[in-house]
């Protein structure tokens, strides 16, 4: 079982929007020294990127301080904006600050710097809660932030921990068991450890100059500040110290979703026959408020679906005299802009026509390529299929779409 300090006096206050200090100045050798472990690749960008955008999402943060390497400002600067959806994060949220600060010869250092530079920053640091985080801990959540963020407004200090899973052992210098430990006294400590700005930053005061040597920052506000709470971390939160660490990982938290769209309209003289944002030469068109390219149609409702944004009728309503022979093109961008926003990605898309004139098949592949470009996918993770009504009954004045996606993130 977790331990948790329940001595610990605890009051509640409304406070001020938090900090957020991310530590990312190591060398990151471990990782056998090809790249950075903070600058690899990951989502739409990179490890550190994703952490500032798991914090902006989940929190109401508008300060983010990253510590970086002496000289790497610049590289650490690109490892986050190079992140299309920071950009548009920032974009819709002008008010928010990312800062960067050189860190230290130690990780203690690090984030006394950070701290430093947050004060510097916000001149007024009373009454608000810092997370100091690992810029190589990617997959935080935002039930663990709101768990860990809840306990720190009453506690004024929290972290997440995990008991250990195996049985622990005290050895001394030479190896030797000198005490056999309990797994149900024991925690496993993860970031983001988060603290009353004011506390914590006269803690770091004092230790910098008490010639001791503090593993994190919970040791630091243990001795001169108070106590520490702990809840209940997560496994999935782990800090990227291997190579295989991210991939594995990565594999583990993809989070895949399934969609199915449909859409069918008349087909009547006097309008535009248009599937896929392509218009197919043909004596009748579509009945419909928009150009009424039902194969669009149904693959937006397709994506929604999976996205759990909602429906093509409820982002563009049909009653709605805007949207009267809009270009569906435009309208499924619209939609796939939103989505990819959300951090989705498409694995693949496959779709039915069903019309009995005109032959679908010699405009296929145009049509996989339209579909393609709109949401800027490779084509290969596009097809349609096409089939007929077999003469089953009056089907000549009507054209039926069917699509499923995957989706993940």
């Amino acid at each position: 079982m977790m331990t948790e300090i329940s001595e610990t006096k605890k009051t509640s206050m409304t406070r001020n929007k938090p900090a957020v200090l991310i530590t990312a100045a190591g060398s990151s050798t471990r990782m056998g020294g090809h790249i950075k472990k903070e600058y690899m690749a990951l989502e739409s960008g990179t490890v550190l990127s994703t952490v500032v955008k798991n914090f902006l999402y989940g929190t109401s943060t508008e300060l983010v301080c990253i510590t970086c390497p002496k000289g790497g400002k610049e590289d650490a600067e690109k490892a986050v904006f190079s992140d299309s959806q920071v950009c548009k994060l920032l974009k819709k949220n002008p008010d928010i600050k990312i800062l960067f600060t050189e860190g230290g010869s130690t990780r203690q250092a690090s984030v006394f710097n950070g701290l430093k530079k947050i004060r510097e920053t916000l001149k007024n640091t009373e009454n608000i809660l810092v997370a100091i985080h690992d810029g190589a801990r990617p997959f935080i959540t935002k039930e663990l932030l709101d768990r860990t963020f809840s306990e720190a407004e009453k506690s004024g200090a929290s972290f997440p921990g995990l008991e250990p899973t195996e049985t622990q052992k005290q050895i001394d210098s030479n190896g030797i068991v000198t005490s056999h430990l309990k797994r149900k006294d024991l925690i496993s400590v993860q970031t983001p450890q988060i603290f009353d700005f004011e506390k914590i930053y006269e803690a770091h005061i004092k230790a910098e100059t008490d010639g001791q040597e503090y593993t994190d920052d919970t040791e630091i506000f243990g001795r001169y500040a108070g106590p520490v709470s702990t809840v209940k971390g997560d496994a999935a939160n782990i800090k990227i110290t291997y190579p295989g660490d991210l991939k594995t990982n990565e594999e583990n938290k993809k989070m895949i979703h399934t969609g199915l769209g449909y859409d069918m309209h008349r087909l009547i003289t006097g309008r535009k026959l248009f599937l896929g944002g392509i218009e197919i030469p043909f004596e009748k068109g579509e009945d419909g408020h928009s150009d009424g390219d039902v194969l669009l149609h149904a693959i937006t409702d397709a994506l929604l679906g999976a996205s759990g944004l909602g429906d093509i009728g409820s982002f563009f309503p049909p009653e709605e005299e805007k949207w009267k022979d809009a270009d569906s093109k435009i309208l499924l961008k619209t939609v796939w802009n939103k989505i990819t926003e959300n951090g989705w990605k498409l694995e693949n898309l496959d779709c039915v026509i069903k019309i009995e004139k005109p032959k679908f098949i010699p405009y296929r592949q145009e049509v996989i390529k339209s579909i393609s470009t709109v949401l800027n996918v490779p084509e290969d993770s596009v097809f349609v299929k096409a089939k007929t009504y077999e003469k089953t009954g009056n089907w000549e004045n009507q054209v039926e779409a069917f699509a499923t996606c995957l989706l993940s993130k």
